[in-house]
């Protein structure tokens, strides 16, 4: 057995280990997610208010703002925002509508660097139960395979701080707040196609992603039916380079810290339902990070 002789603070894991720390760091996981989650709201919310002595409904938040939800907190929200992007992940995402006797949930899969590679999820399976490799013709498929396919999303996820400007709350109020850190799961086509477009831009131009800004706004999108739905504009700001200090390397940390105790938590439910052929409830991965909320000032 090869015993660790000299302090080496650029290898936490295998130090924790020789300094005894593996175990109470293992009691420190809770099971709420502590990361804001950061999504476009596609419709106005209504209010009340009294106008020459009758109620009147009015909308208080319009359609197409940007909302921040705070785990176990308000919803905050805004026509646009200044982001700045941490670092990405891909995996992928399914929806089941439960019935009368389970709730509804969702499969996911790990997050990872790419999507080249079959990646497991928390049902037992993997992709979410897309097929793996290339598939020539889709059309070839059975017809449950291609419905199958077609309720698989594939998700690009962001993670960053982001500033809200001319923030408020649920009822139209106007509030004061600071930046937060945030979780984004971007998952419609286009919109996924928008965020890389800006991750390839910093890629070509060698540039880290924290480095720069991003200018959020939304633009409306008509449907067949007549409704509206809103889709990011994201603008990269080149003309600032963002310092990256001591506070900026501890939430970099922390995001990968996140995501690491996700995957960890996406592995264990694989294991524990990978030879199950039913369909019993798993609880959804919204709860399960060992992060305390401070880190993320």
């Amino acid at each position: 057995m090869n015993q660790v002789a000299t302090i080496n603070t650029s290898n936490f894991n295998a130090m924790a280990e020789a300094m005894g720390m593996s175990v109470d760091s293992g009691k420190q996981k809770s099971q709420a997610s502590t990361l804001a989650r950061l999504r476009i709201n596609h419709s106005a919310i209504m209010g009340e208010d009294t106008i020459n002595g009758k109620k009147v409904k009015m909308e208080v938040v319009a359609g197409g703002t940007y909302k921040l939800e705070i785990p176990d907190g308000p919803t905050y929200y805004a026509t646009t925002a200044t982001i700045r992007p941490y670092l990405q992940r891909f995996m992928y995402k399914r929806f089941i509508k439960g019935s009368d006797s389970t709730p509804n949930r969702y499969v996911k899969t790990l997050m990872a660097n790419d999507l080249n590679s079959d990646l497991k999820d928390n049902d037992g399976g993997f992709n979410c139960g897309k097929p793996a490799g290339w598939i020539e013709d889709f059309k070839a498929l059975p017809e449950k395979t291609q419905d199958l396919i077609r309720q698989i999303k594939r998700v690009r996820v962001m993670f960053g701080t982001v500033e809200m400007h001319d923030v408020t709350d649920a009822q139209g109020n106007p509030v004061d707040l600071d930046p937060q850190a945030f979780i984004w799961e971007i998952e419609n086509r286009d919109a996924f196609k928008t965020a890389g477009t800006l991750f390839n831009k910093l890629g070509k131009m060698r540039r880290l992603p924290v480095q720069h800004n991003i200018k959020a706004a939304t633009e409306e999108q008509s449907l067949p039916n007549g409704n509206v739905f809103y889709l990011p504009t994201l603008a990269l700001d080149l003309q600032e380079t963002l310092d990256v200090t001591d506070p900026e390397q501890e939430t970099f940390a922390n995001f990968l810290a996140w995501v690491e105790n996700y995957n960890e938590y996406i592995k264990g439910a694989w294991n524990d339902n990978a030879y199950k052929n039913d369909d019993t409830d798993t609880d959804t991965v919204e709860a399960f990070v060992d992060i305390d909320a401070e880190d993320f000032v």
